[in-house]
């Protein structure tokens, strides 16, 4: 292919800049070109390798924040700003300190805040986290030097608005509870001054923030006070985000319709304002569309779409980075999910490896979110172990990795949440499991037991989560301590909340059926075991039937996506 004369004389530029003579010469005059143009500069130094060099320009606090006002090349961005990460460099470090340095000596509040709120937003697209927080609490201070007027108090709600999605996503549940309070604060301030901005993105940060916390019916209640405030005029970035969010927020409440209503709208938008240019933003959508394609018992699907999403964030992102590392446990999980009955475990196992490694590479030694994907691995080596009944030192060698792993998890989870949160629980029903495999029958009830208690106390009795619970609780009494009364109970009180939840094609009533068969085959009550033998064969012609595809619908007005979701009885 041809390349063109601006091309040429781009890569003739960067040639001569790496002659160290003429490099101090010619900087003053690169520096001098148009920002778009001086962007595709620099852009070029990535392509050609030249990271030394690109890294000494991006360190100058003024020419990156020119680079970040170049619109619709973010995507370009990131790929340099990694790769001088992976090349060694300490830019992120570099940029900080000068805008320290800069904050300390120039007088010119405005420019520093507006460069603090620039810096710290990227640094939230690239997965850098830590350094975010750095910054936005820097333009925190010096928002707080400025008179409390108007303005201050609407750009310290900015800082704290994208500070405690950093926050959030990073684990520090301290930090985000005191940003959280100091944002009411600042929210009660502009509403007695009655100049109060559209809270919309603001209020779904504050849903995000209970949604890693597990405190869903905050995150729900959050998510729908965002949702009321949307309007056309808002940023399209805006309008996809509560979207988003609102659509994880009912999925977890088992609102499907709605969950599907308001997700697929949101994929729709991202992808005309992102697909083309590969930002991982539309990854981020992607992720949320698959996490409603996995609970809502399209499996297969899910699986498809989380690949999708994680080869986009490799494409900008190659491997470090904390946003890959997320995106291989996502499909490590669905992974786990959909190959529960063949198996076949080989790229769930492989995916959780590769995202631990990532986050032992970049994170803290036991940040919190290596919880999560060390539950996933364990998940996925305890199913290993089962298959391997012909080797028992090797099955017992994947029980005992298991539970180090969950005991990992559920330290770091008592850590950061304390005893009674749905993650806690949900660790401690996963070494119930696990315990039930290594045969440790009385422990495994007792961890059961907790879960059960826990999620009841937080969820109410009647929750998906408590169902679960309740189910392999069932399956301990039912298989291994010959309780089948108990065992009976408990599985009509799963299947009834499966069935309502799900209806009737649900994957997971399998397990209901064939436990409530097994049940009344062992108290030799033949009624029983031919009305569950039955409806597991209705169960069965269900699951056969082809499902309705998926929707891809075309954009609708927000007005009207938000008249279905109100009006909707779900």
């Amino acid at each position: 292919m041809l390349k063109s004369l601006y091309d040429i004389c781009l890569t003739v530029a960067v040639t001569d800049c790496v002659s160290v003579c003429k490099y101090k010469f010619c900087k003053k005059e690169f520096r001098a070109l148009p920002n778009h143009i001086l962007f595709d500069f620099y852009y070029k130094m990535y392509l050609e390798k030249r990271l030394c060099l690109l890294a000494v320009e991006f360190n100058e606090l003024d020419v990156f924040i020119r680079m970040l006002q170049v619109k619709h090349k973010r995507t370009k961005l990131l790929k340099s700003f990694q790769a001088l990460i992976d090349h060694g460099t300490n830019v992120p470090e570099m940029l900080i300190k000068k805008y320290v340095a800069r904050c300390n000596t120039v007088d010119s509040s405005d420019t520093n805040i507006n460069i603090g709120l620039k810096l710290g937003t990227f640094f939230n697209e690239s997965g850098l986290f830590h350094y975010s927080i750095i910054v936005l609490n820097i333009t925190e201070s010096v928002c707080k030097k400025q008179p409390r007027d108007v303005t201050t108090l609407r750009r310290l709600l900015d800082c704290y608005h994208k500070r405690i999605y950093a926050e959030a996503t990073y684990c520090e549940f301290k930090e985000a509870a005191e940003t959280f309070n100091s944002t009411v604060a600042i929210i009660e301030e502009l509403k007695a001054l009655d100049a109060l901005p559209n809270l919309a993105g603001l209020y779904s940060n504050f849903s995000y923030l209970h949604f890693i916390r597990s405190e869903y019916e905050k995150e729900y209640d959050w998510s729908q006070k965002a949702l009321a405030l949307l309007t056309e005029d808002l940023p399209s970035r805006i309008i996809i985000d509560v979207l988003r969010q609102a659509s994880k927020a009912c999925v977890l409440k088992r609102k499907f319709n709605k969950a599907g209503l308001l997700i697929r709208q949101a994929v729709t938008l991202a992808s005309e304002l992102y697909l083309e240019d590969g930002h991982p933003y539309f990854a981020d959508a992607l992720t949320d569309y698959a996490f409603y394609l996995l609970n809502s018992d399209s499996v297969q699907e899910s699986v498809k779409v989380y690949d999708k999403a994680l080869s986009i964030k490799k494409e900008v992102f190659e491997k470090n980075n904390i946003h890959v590392a997320l995106g291989h446990e996502d499909l490590a999980y669905a992974l786990y999910v959909n190959e529960y009955s063949s198996g076949r475990f080989y790229h769930a196992r492989e995916n959780a490896e590769r995202s631990i490694r990532i986050m032992e590479r970049i994170l803290p030694k036991d940040h919190h979110l290596l919880a999560s994907v060390k539950r996933v691995k364990a998940l996925i080596l305890e199913e290993i172990a089962l298959d391997e009944q012909g080797n028992m030192y090797l099955q017992l060698q994947y029980l005992e990795e298991a539970e180090q792993l969950h005991r990992a998890a559920l330290a770091l989870s008592q850590k950061s949440f304390g005893e009674d949160n749905v993650q806690t629980a949900k660790h401690y029903g996963n070494l119930g499991r696990l315990y039930q495999s290594m045969k440790m029958y009385d422990e495994a009830e007792r961890m059961h037991v907790k879960a059960i208690m826990i999620k009841e106390e937080l969820l109410g009795k009647d929750d998906y989560e408590v169902g679960l619970s309740t189910g392999h609780l069932a399956s301990l009494y039912n298989y291994h301590m010959k309780r089948y009364r108990d065992a009976e109970k408990l599985y009509l009180r799963s299947l009834e909340i499966n069935l309502r939840l799900f209806g009737e094609a649900y994957s997971g009533l399998e397990y209901d059926y064939r436990g409530l068969v097994n049940v009344y085959a062992k108290l030799l009550e033949h009624e029983g075991v031919i009305n569950y033998s039955l409806k597991m064969t209705e169960w069965q012609r269900l699951r056969e039937e082809p499902k309705s595809p998926e929707q891809n619908l075309e954009p609708q007005p927000l007005k009207q996506i938000l008249e279905n979701y109100f009006n909707s009885m779900e």
